[in-house]
């Protein structure tokens, strides 16, 4: 793997999306990967932008054909990753970014041991409270049960390689873009990146 592969999960209300989008417009050198789901669109998204929509019968044929690289049932509805398009776009040398959950990020550290793992968290318990209730979409009866799966979801954190607390947006976004930056940085990284650069200045003397 050439390029890197950067895992991200959060609890639900803790910014995540938001993160990733501002993110992805002050980084051109991540590409975000595009989800296979059997939900249907919502209004607004449109196929293969926020994902790749396709029937149960379908996903169920990618799914014994071994095409993804992690995969999860997520109230009531599928979702999973292409692994081909994955391993396609790393070797090319490409940066991509998996917007997942925690088990679906333990599929992928299975598969791809070098993937670095980042987990947002929200500042407080009572701020997750507040953004959900913000939302405005979700009696209290739902909130209590997204707060109590957002508990279990905070509890694998501990699982990634880096945290990132979501309380000043903007500092949470350049703790982000700190952590892909130190990420290629890293020596398994430059050996590609720089490779000829490498050659070049071993081959001087002093």
């Amino acid at each position: 793997m050439i390029g890197n592969l950067f895992v991200v999960s959060a609890p639900s209300g803790a910014g995540k999306s938001s993160l990733v989008n501002a993110l992805l417009e002050h980084d051109p050198h991540v590409r975000l990967s595009i989800s296979h789901t059997t939900r249907a669109p919502r209004p607004g998204e449109q196929n293969g932008r926020e994902y790749h929509f396709v029937d149960r019968g379908a996903f169920q044929a990618m799914l014994e054909a071994g095409e993804f690289l992690e995969s999860a049932e997520v109230y009531g509805n599928w979702y999973g990753t292409s692994q081909r398009w994955i391993e396609a776009q790393t070797h090319a040398g490409h940066d991509i970014l998996l917007e997942i959950d925690w088990q679906g990020a333990a599929q992928v550290r299975r598969l791809f041991p070098a993937a670095r793992g980042i987990f947002i968290l929200p500042p407080s318990l009572d701020a997750l409270r507040q953004r959900l209730e913000g939302r405005g979409q979700d009696d209290a009866e739902v909130i209590a049960r997204r707060l109590a799966a957002a508990q279990e979801d905070i509890s694998h954190a501990l699982e990634y390689d880096f945290l990132v607390v979501n309380d000043r947006f903007e500092e949470a976004l350049a703790d982000l873009l700190a952590v892909l930056r130190a990420q290629r940085l890293g020596i398994d990284s430059q050996m590609h990146r720089q490779a000829a650069l490498l050659r070049e200045l071993e081959g001087t003397t002093d």
